[in-house]
């Protein structure tokens, strides 16, 4: 397999390292609290719309039982779920969104 000709230039410069700038986010320097905080939000954000959906399922599957309505109001229970999952969870990311630029404007400003 042939190789290119060497430049004359000489060799190119190599990109920065990322791992040291990895490591310093992990152990809690520029970023790692911020990022880390943010991800277990995150994720309590999907626990959070799968529970409610199973807790309005289940409280649709009860009521389906003592009115004898079979899947009537598992449906509403469900789609009731979903829907107050999802404000939620808009509520919650258009909050964190909003504190993020103030951040960056205050960053700006300084």
């Amino acid at each position: 397999m042939a190789h290119p000709p060497p430049s004359s230039e000489g060799p190119e410069p190599r990109s920065k390292d990322p791992l040291p700038e990895a490591l310093e986010r992990l152990r809690g320097g520029r970023y790692g609290q911020q990022s880390l905080g943010a991800a277990g939000k995150y994720a309590g954000l999907g626990i959070q719309f799968a529970a409610s959906i199973l807790l309005f399922l289940y409280a649709g599957q009860w009521l389906d039982r003592r009115l004898g309505t079979d899947p009537l109001f598992l449906y509403v229970g469900v789609f009731t779920g979903a829907g107050a999952a999802f404000y939620s969870m808009y509520r919650s990311l258009m909050a964190d969104q909003k504190r993020e630029e103030e951040q960056q404007r205050k960053e700006r400003e300084r």
